[in-house]
């Protein structure tokens, strides 16, 4: 026997739901950019605070090797420096100090004016910083404040718009597709933040200092940045790793849907190395040591991905025997 016809009463149900639906996305956008805006607003409040965190890698750029000596001036508030200096110049250098720091002044001796030269104290003395971040245009500092409170209150506010767009999506799964949804978020969401770690205290500080030294190679000074650029440069640098290390989640998505094998995995080993390089190219600075740096991390996972993917085949193949037997 066929099946009724639907009549005017079940297209009405249907467009009734379809539109009940849309309202609810619309009313999960809603609150969602509600609350991305008022993390934005404090974001923008405390941008001052905010704005070392970014700063924190360029400050660290020597952290992998031992500092060179420097030499860095005070005059008032404003800072010269710090300037490379030999160490045959430099007494304080040959006695320890590998960054010296100096309070220019004027005093008054024998009723003339003379400049003094103050040496600081030791615990006083800053870190190396040897790029300094600037504004060349009025509104610049505007745009990086809007920039660094919107990339900031994406990351305040997540857990606010992940639940608010939760309650939309998660009733349409079942229990089971739940408990796997939630299995999969997680691996993703640890990888992501194993990836900006990665980046924020290993590669950037990397990739920063090997852009130092290149444009230093070219004969170019690169004492001075542009702070747009920076934070521009900073900001994609660490979304892109985060992003690339959910390449193991994507392949054993994949595998387990059927569409890959552990066999088929292995067998394109060598691919995946040169698509790791071009990607480190594409996120990285144009120098090898940074792209063999992200390069690395996203082939090791690669593996790792063939060794779960071979254990769950494993496991299939038990459970078939076991059921045959």
């Amino acid at each position: 026997m066929s099946d009724p016809l639907p009549t005017e009463e079940d297209e009405f149900g249907a467009r009734k739901s379809f539109w009940d639906h849309l309202r609810d996305l619309r009313t999960a956008l809603v609150r969602s950019f509600i609350a991305i805006g008022l993390a934005m607003i404090a974001c923008l409040l405390l941008s001052h605070r905010i704005m070392p965190i970014f700063e924190y890698p360029l400050h660290n750029i020597d952290k992998f090797q031992e500092p060179k000596p420097t030499v860095a001036f005070e005059i008032g508030n404003t800072k010269l420096g710090p300037y490379e200096v030999p160490v045959e110049e430099f007494g304080g250098v040959e006695g320890g100090l590998k960054q010296l720091r100096y309070k220019l002044g004027v005093d008054e001796i024998d009723g003339k004016k003379v400049a003094t030269l103050t040496p600081l104290p030791v615990e006083s003395a800053l870190p190396s910083l040897r790029v300094r971040l600037l504004n060349l245009t009025p509104a610049e500092a505007f745009f990086i404040a809007f920039r660094v409170a919107f990339y900031s209150a994406m990351i305040v506010a997540a857990p606010f718009w992940i639940y608010f767009m939760g309650q939309f999506f998660l009733p349409a799964l079942s229990v089971r597709e739940k408990k796997v949804f939630f299995q999969w978020l997680g691996w993703g969401v640890l990888l992501f933040f194993s990836g900006v770690l990665l980046t924020y205290f290993f590669l950037l500080p990397l990739a920063l200092k090997a852009s130092v030294e290149y444009s230093n190679l070219l004969g170019f000074q690169a004492q001075d940045w542009r702070a747009d650029a920076y934070i521009s440069f900073v900001s994609k640098l660490i979304l892109g790793m985060g992003i690339g290390f959910q390449f193991p989640v994507v392949v054993l998505l994949l595998v387990k849907m059927g569409f890959l094998t552990a066999d088929q995995l292995a067998h394109y080993r060598r691919h995946v190395v040169v698509l790791s390089l071009i990607v480190g190219a594409l996120l990285t600075t144009p120098e090898v040591i940074t792209q063999v740096s992200m390069a690395v991390p996203m082939y090791i996972l690669y593996e790792i991905s063939i060794l779960i993917a071979r254990h769950w085949e494993r496991k299939a193949r038990r459970a078939a025997a076991a059921e045959a037997g």
